[in-house]
Parts: C-alpha cells; sequence; structure tokens
C-alpha cells in the first residue's frame, strides 16, 4: 500500500488516490499520505469510523479530504485506487484490511487486484458515487471536527446503491431482446 501510495507521490498534481476503509490508523500509511499531499497529489478518502489523519492541514496535507458515510446500513467494503502515477495505469484493489495496525502487522489480511474492466467500472461508480453522497455525508476538517456536508443535490450513496442493485437485478431477468 505504501509503495502504490509512493508511486503517485512520484507523479505530483498527476497522481489521484482514492481509498475507502473503516478506519485509518497506520502512522505509515498516514505519512505516506501526508507525503503524496505535500508532492500535489489530490486524495479523497471515504473513512466510515476512526481516522486519525487531518485533511487540510495548511502545509501538510492541503490535498486530502476525509469524508464519513453513515446511514441505515454499515457498508463495510474496502476499495482502494491509484491513478497510475501519471503513467495512465489506474489500478483498483480490494480486500479485508482498514489501515491499522493490528490489520497491517498482526493479521492475515488479503487485498487483491481488481483487473476486469466490467468490475473496475463498478468500483468506479462506488467511489465517485460515496463521494457525491451530500445526504449522509460529514466532512473531517483540519482541526478533528466533523462537519455535516451541506445537502445542495440530494444523493445518498445507500439509496443510489439501492437503485443500482434493483436495475442490475432488472437486467438479469429481462430477456436480452428487451434489453436497450
Amino acid at each position: 500500500m505504501i509503495e502504490l501510495i509512493a508511486r503517485e507521490a512520484a507523479a505530483g498534481a498527476d497522481g489521484r488516490i482514492v481509498m475507502k476503509m473503516n478506519s485509518l490508523v497506520d502512522q505509515n500509511v498516514i505519512d505516506a499520505l501526508y507525503d503524496a499531499s505535500q508532492a500535489g497529489v489530490r486524495v479523497s478518502l471515504i473513512v466510515r469510523g476512526i481516522c486519525c489523519l487531518r485533511p487540510g492541514v495548511p502545509g501538510l496535507s492541503d490535498n486530502i479530504s476525509v469524508r464519513s458515510i453513515v446511514g441505515r446500513y454499515l457498508e463495510h467494503s474496502r476499495i482502494f485506487y491509484f491513478g497510475g502515477g501519471g503513467t495512465g495505469e489506474r489500478q483498483y484493489l480490494m480486500g479485508s484490511a482498514d489501515m491499522m495496525p493490528r490489520n497491517l502487522d498482526r493479521r492475515v489480511e488479503a487485498v487483491v487486484p481488481v483487473t476486469d474492466p466490467e468490475l473496475q467500472g463498478r468500483l468506479e461508480e462506488i467511489l465517485a458515487v460515496n463521494l457525491a453522497d451530500d445526504t449522509l455525508a460529514w466532512e473531517l476538517g483540519a482541526d478533528a471536527t466533523w462537519t455535516k456536508v451541506p445537502t445542495t443535490i440530494g444523493i445518498s450513496a445507500q439509496r443510489r446503491f439501492q437503485e443500482l442493485a434493483v436495475e442490475r437485478a432488472r437486467r438479469r431477468r429481462e430477456p436480452e431482446s428487451l434489453r436497450v
């Protein structure tokens, strides 16, 4: 994970990182993300629970945003996106590990690359919906306080994921000749 973050940092402003997890506590990962931010990489973190990183601190984490989406359903996926470090090689990973010492140092966790273009599209959609949510989302400030994201469009990630699941189920049930 740290090598992938460093790759994006080496690309500077051409780098891009989006990480979705339940917790971000590991100091090495946090330091690597700070380094990436200082190099100009735009970093978007979706952290449901504990986050020890401070976003938006001038000179340290100017390019990092942290949001949390808390709603009716416990959303448990861990998705990691790296924009290719300027090479155009976008990389998606998913797995079981949160960025915590107990997960990274004392457990057996799995993180696997997702290479199928259709599945990458689904992961991209999940991350985009989470980043667009303005109904359930909260943003972490440089002062370690959480502020509710103002609702302007009315996008609820949980509602949108339900709609997408229903759409996929309908497409699977329709005869091929009726699909648009």
